[in-house]
């Protein structure tokens, strides 16, 4: 990253404000989660992490259509992401609507992946999102976000779905994890034939 990407400028655009907006609802997330928790703190949980995730769709909107994409930006906008489910999942967990090691599988990937990119990054290699890394996300959003919604007559019918929903995020998740090792070997393959 270049001195650049820390101007006030960079730091300030409307990208990088939502994704700091989207990491400021996490401690609020985890106040209303924590047990026991009302219908009415679960359900107002549900709002902000839809509103939260709404900002993680529009802030790459924003940054390609009007060219404010930015190394800090790539950097901060996946570790909003990734803390936002990780206190979820963990929060869940409490509320006995998760088992921790599922959660543990979660976020175990999440990790591993996030230090494959930065090896790879140290090599000049860039790593990015696959279209399968998009699905899982997607798919982790909506688990969460049925597991969130509290509707006492139809609760357990949401907690199943929102089981449900995220067991298909974790094979989406473990299946593009393979894609970015693949990736990885095939780009670091080619990086050493292009140096002999």
């Amino acid at each position: 990253m270049t001195r650049s990407d820390f101007s006030r400028q960079s730091l300030t655009t409307l990208p990088n404000v939502l994704t700091y907006l989207r990491m400021a609802t996490i401690p609020i997330i985890i106040v209303l989660l924590s047990p026991p928790a009302s219908v009415k703190s679960l359900n107002v949980a549900f709002v902000l992490f839809i509103l939260a995730s709404i900002t993680d769709y529009l802030d790459g909107i924003l940054a390609r259509r009007h060219n404010l994409v930015t190394s800090f930006g790539k950097l901060i906008d996946p570790l909003a992401d990734k803390l936002l489910t990780s206190a979820v999942l963990i929060m869940l967990i409490a509320l006995n609507k998760v088992q921790p090691w599922l959660v543990f599988l979660i976020i175990g990937r999440e990790i591993t992946i996030t230090g494959l990119r930065s090896v790879a990054a140290g090599h000049g290699l860039i790593l990015n999102a696959s279209r399968m890394g998009k699905n899982k996300m997607i798919s982790q959003t909506v688990a969460l976000s049925l597991l969130l919604l509290a509707i006492p007559d139809l609760q357990p019918f949401l907690d199943g779905l929102g089981l449900f929903v995220l067991w298909v995020s974790v094979l989406l998740s473990y299946w593009s994890a393979m894609g970015y090792f693949v990736s990885f070997y095939h780009e670091a393959k080619k990086q050493e034939q292009q140096r002999d």
